[in-house]
């Protein structure tokens, strides 16, 4: 038995990949097994290449809305919770939808000799965007949505908000870290294992958004391949300068 915390993300092959994405490995052939498992974030409007695998392929959708597309088949539309069993030598595409990312689990089967998927013809605009439901209907020219609602401490008096830019360095561990009042954060590019002590570690990407509440112990902040930067947002009362202890240090 093996148990593993985290992954290295990594950015996917430009040649497999129209627009952004990254992919963890999560499960690599080992031993007798040659079941390989990938998880794969396509930020929005991102999708793979047609293609196709040797033993097929599996996909699971974790979080967001995305697409696929079987070559003669309608464009599809898949959710969280959706499942896509593609057969071996099926050529197909899969990715985002135009305004939401999408996140799945990809399963196969690698052969013993040979490539595990054989890559086409990349899914052009047009292509890509007849299938899109998303284009059905004109886009509204301004689009809100709540990436966050996070409740305050009622005694606390928040008379200013001081914004910084951070960058931390690739493969840099920020250490055990605690602030002497809230922060807010969004992941500008890169990426980071974010975790609070005591609580599971999570890959923050850009897009993504953290609260560390007021002296919570930060146990990771660790800039991953590409490092990570984000925007601090300090919480302040007027002569309160915002202030970082290492209780490890």
């Amino acid at each position: 038995m093996q148990i593993s915390s985290t992954a290295t993300t990594t950015p996917a092959p430009v040649e497999w990949i129209t627009g952004e994405a990254w992919f963890e490995t999560l499960v690599a052939p080992s031993g007798t097994s040659r079941t390989q498992v990938d998880s794969v974030r396509f930020a929005p409007g991102a999708r793979t290449v047609w293609h196709r695998h040797v033993l097929g392929q599996t996909l699971t959708v974790t979080e967001g809305i995305g697409l696929v597309q079987r070559r003669g088949g309608p464009v599809e539309t898949i959710r969280t919770g959706d499942t896509v069993r593609i057969e071996p030598g099926e050529w197909h595409w899969h990715g985002a939808t135009s305004t939401s990312g999408m996140t799945h689990i990809a399963i196969e089967e690698i052969p013993e000799h040979g490539a595990s998927a054989e890559p086409g013809a990349a899914v052009g605009e047009s292509e890509y965007r007849n299938g899109d439901p998303a284009n059905t209907e004109p886009a509204a020219p301004v689009s809100r949505s709540i990436v966050l609602d996070q409740a305050l401490p009622t005694a606390l008096a928040v008379q200013r908000v001081e914004v910084r830019r951070i960058t931390i360095a690739p493969g840099h561990a920020a250490g055990l870290h605690v602030h002497n009042g809230p922060v807010f954060g969004s992941i500008e590019t890169g990426s980071a294992v974010y975790q609070i002590d005591g609580e599971r570690p999570v890959v923050l990407r850009p897009g993504d958004v953290f609260y560390e509440p007021e002296g919570a112990r930060v146990a990771r902040f660790d800039g991953q391949d590409s490092g990570v930067t984000f925007l601090g947002y300090f919480l302040l009362d007027a002569g309160q300068i915002p202030e970082i202890e290492f209780p490890g240090a």
